[in-house]
């Protein structure tokens, strides 16, 4: 099977639910987003030195294969859902208990694994600003919308215990 189809030649892309819609479109630039942010996490896994960090990004990229189907879906129940959301909130509170309070603004950079989360929490907050201008005129999932927040949280405190050594 080739790379190319020539399907999408004149600015149209398949949906993961089968419908044809613009390459343009709101919903592919939401979940186009979401694959730029799972580029950034594989740099950063690549770089991070913690086992725990890395095999934590990991899971996160797993996940974005199913909130990419999600956003390229249209009438299908969602596959990432409120526990995938909870899970993430405990993940979130088991790091920041072994950190050091924060009492001031980080700028990235003490390593390059933490540099590459910070790149990628910015890029996941591209992608819900991408995500809440395409729930103002389709629907998005509230579990999609509340996991792609919390995606943003994770990374700025795995970036903290990548770069706590």
């Amino acid at each position: 099977m080739s790379v190319y189809t020539k399907t999408g030649d004149k600015g149209t892309t398949g949906l993961y639910t089968g419908q044809r819609v613009a390459k343009n479109s709101l919903r592919v630039k939401a979940y186009g987003t979401i694959d730029e942010v799972s580029s950034a996490l594989g740099m950063a896994r690549a770089f991070c030195k913690n086992d725990e960090v890395k095999e934590i990004i990991l899971k996160l990229q797993k996940n974005n294969g199913l909130l990419m189907a999600d956003l390229a879906s249209l009438d299908q129940e969602p596959l990432i859902t409120n526990e995938h959301v909870n899970e993430l909130e405990s993940i979130i509170d088991g790091i920041e208990a072994k950190l050091p309070p924060l009492h001031q603004f980080l700028i990235a950079g003490e390593s390059q694994g933490g540099s590459c989360l910070d790149l990628a929490r910015t890029f996941i907050r591209r992608a819900e600003r991408a995500i809440l201008d395409l729930a103002e005129q389709e629907i998005v999932h509230d579990s999609d919308r509340f996991y792609v927040n919390r995606v943003s949280d994770l990374c700025f405190v795995l970036m903290r215990l990548e770069e706590n050594r």
